[in-house]
């Protein structure tokens, strides 16, 4: 099946990032979510530029960036020569989101813009067929070390929604989905639409488990609904739903 699982280098023991990442090419993990956050769109910043360096001499694993950042195009200039599978900015951070996508397919990188849970799919009316990727955001961004912060109750209304826009439009944008998802939710939500489904704490970081049996619970998740299922959903077939 098509469904990427991504885990959240955010959640990685950052002190121990060589091991980290072995432990989770063991695991056959195929790409890394990165956050880089710069302490005034979100409260808080966990992985700094030469972090993000260190990583990729890490790795040769693929990694895609969620910039969740005020001031793009500074952040961008600086990233500049690390190879990224694709690179997604906030649209609510963004004053010239048709610039900002340019910019970074100039990089010779994949562009996508990324939305708050409050940020209808609309907005995105003339920018969708430049992006190759939208990030729907299931938590406020920056908040998932508050356990209070629980996901949207309408995450898999909202993915369907976004779903439907890029069918109507004839685009091929993907979507990766994140945000505090349960390893009993991706089934679901791949059947909704989902293509890229970052997992963090409740997922491949599980506790009780090693990176690898997660990713085996994972597999047989996806399994359990078979592929024709998800196809059919992704084709404009409806459900309740079930967040």
């Amino acid at each position: 099946m098509s469904i990427t699982i991504a885990p959240s280098v955010i959640c990685t023991d950052l002190c121990n990032l060589e091991q980290e990442m072995r432990a989770l090419e063991d695991a056959g993990a195929e790409l890394l979510h990165v956050d880089f956050i710069d302490g005034c769109f979100s409260p808080c910043l966990p992985i700094g530029i030469d972090t993000i360096r260190a990583l990729r001499r890490c790795t040769a694993l693929p990694m895609s960036l969620h910039l969740m950042t005020e001031q793009n195009e500074f952040f961008l200039d600086l990233l500049d020569g690390i190879l990224f599978t694709h690179i997604v900015f906030h649209w609510e951070t963004a004053r010239h989101a048709d610039r900002l996508i340019n910019k970074i397919h100039s990089l010779g990188m994949k562009a996508g813009v990324a939305l708050t849970p409050g940020t209808p799919v609309t907005v995105l009316e003339y920018v969708l067929e430049k992006c190759d990727v939208i990030t729907l955001m299931l938590i406020n961004p920056g908040y998932a070390h508050e356990k209070e912060e629980a996901q949207v109750p309408y995450a898999q209304r909202k993915i369907k929604d976004m779903k439907a826009m890029i069918e109507a439009r004839g685009s091929s944008a993907l979507i990766e989905i994140d945000g505090r998802i349960r390893t009993e939710q991706i089934s679901a939500f791949a059947s909704a639409g989902a293509d890229i489904i970052v997992s963090g704490s409740s997922g491949v970081f599980s506790a009780g488990h090693s990176y690898k049996e997660n990713y085996r619970i994972i597999q047989g998740m996806l399994s359990s609904c078979p592929e024709n299922v998800i196809q059919h959903y992704k084709n404009g077939g409806n459900e309740s739903d079930s967040t």
